[in-house]
């Protein structure tokens, strides 16, 4: 099916995300203009943000500027700027900053974020992975803990410092213990003087009674394993009820509970839906899940608006069997190419995910990878999760700067982005 130009289209992406960005690289190509709304003028890979919290890989190297993306494109505008409001009935997009953009096709991808299952109080006490600014923090954390320890007299304020603890047993929480637990073991083992970095305590807490729940069962022990390998003390079956300053409660399988002393706890337990979310379902009339995600048709509009598409983390979308997909880079790609194609007249079909696998890395030569009808662990997972991720980089610097890096890495053992920054307080 052949492309069907329409004068006086414009289509407004709100997000700059996969999905956002996917569909605006599909619908530039065919010349169709378009504008792509973000509060940030760059796009983040964001399942490498883990690396860059223990520094493996500086910022720079998994994002890339959305104008420098869309370069190419005459028809392609960017405004980095918020939307704050929308208006149905004249199709209105509201800035904070600049003035209304008008649209004739309306598409929102943007994305999630933490979720502390109703305890936004963690918030000063620990810290997510779904942005630059947060991994950069967690890089300050993990790496001036070390620093503190070194001079650090007390013996029990030296093991507080030297043990973090993880909460969230799936893929960000597995590689973010896997990587402090080699950082840790492998790269720090003679930076230090005053303390043997080896006696570093990684605790990762999930609350199921396996890792790595989307993935299937048979991966999850070979992926426990490879953790405890490193010297990661894996607790399944395991709640946190309370979170102080420098101390968590737990409630592990049974009765009682425990208390961990940690200078550092990260949060890898989940997401939900952005603040936008509501708003898009008010004004829209449109329906949520539990999770705050916005309920789409077959073909990801809202129902009653066929020309607001909703994708990414931000929709509820169901596969062939009805099942939700997962909030997935691979799921959001997909889904912005198919709104193109939709906007662009080349499908009038629903949306079919095609599910190409799901891959989670432990440490260096450890992963796991499930392909439907073939799975792998060790050696030959990471090397496949290791070209892929580098396939999945937008520009073609960032796979040679991160090939480059992970090579170079892989040999020496060294991180050469460990630098700390900026001192955001004596809390961080």
């Amino acid at each position: 099916m052949t492309d069907r130009p329409r004068t006086g289209t414009h289509v407004v992406i709100v997000g700059g995300g996969f999905g956002g960005l996917y569909a605006a690289k599909a619908l530039s190509s065919a010349g169709i203009p378009l504008t792509v709304v973000d509060r940030r003028n760059f796009h983040l890979f964001q399942p490498l943000l883990y690396q860059v919290a223990v520094g493996g890989l500086s910022p720079g190297d998994i994002a890339s500027p959305i104008r420098s993306v869309l370069r190419k494109h005459a028809d392609a505008h960017v405004v980095q700027d918020e939307v704050v409001d929308l208006r149905p009935g004249s199709r209105e997009v509201v800035l904070r900053k600049g003035g209304p953009l008008v649209y004739t096709e309306l598409v929102i991808a943007t994305g999630s974020q933490t979720s502390y299952f109703g305890h936004d109080d963690w918030k000063e006490k620990t810290v997510g992975l779904k942005s630059v600014e947060e991994a950069l923090i967690i890089r300050q954390r993990v790496l001036g803990a070390f620093e503190r320890a070194e001079t650090e007299l007390d013996p029990e304020r030296r093991a507080a410092l030297l043990t973090f603890v993880i909460i969230g047993g799936g893929p960000t929480g597995v590689e973010l213990a896997g990587a402090i637990a080699e950082l840790a073991r492998a790269t720090l083992n003679r930076d230090f003087r005053s303390f043997d970095p080896a006696r570093t305590r990684v605790i990762l807490i999930e609350a199921v009674d396996r890792l790595l729940p989307a993935f299937p069962p048979e991966l999850s022990g070979p992926a426990r394993t490879a953790l405890e390998q490193l010297g990661v003390e894996v607790r399944l079956g395991t709640r946190v009820t309370g979170m102080q300053s420098d101390r968590i409660t737990l409630q592990p399988p049974g009765s009682g509970t425990e208390t961990l002393v940690a200078a550092t706890v990260l949060w890898a337990a989940g997401v939900t839906t952005s603040s936008f979310g509501e708003r898009v379902a008010t004004v829209f009339g449109a329906e949520r899940d539990r999770g705050g995600r916005i309920m789409v048709g077959p073909d990801l509009s809202i129902p009653g608006h066929p020309e607001v598409f909703v994708i990414g983390d931000l929709a509820h979308s169901n596969d062939e069997r009805g099942q939700p997909l997962p909030g997935l880079a691979p799921v959001a790609m997909q889904e912005g190419r198919y709104v193109a194609d939709r906007i662009r007249g080349r499908t009038q079909g629903p949306f079919r995910y095609h599910n190409k696998g799901q891959l989670a890395v432990i440490g260096r030569n450890r992963a796991v990878c499930d392909l439907g009808r073939a799975r792998f662990t060790g050696f030959f997972a990471w090397l496949i999760w290791v070209f892929v991720h580098i396939g999945y980089l937008i520009e073609f610097d960032n796979k040679l700067l991160v090939m480059v890096q992970w090579g170079f890495n892989y040999f020496t053992r060294k991180r050469g982005a460990r630098l700390i920054t900026f001192e955001p307080g004596p809390d961080a």
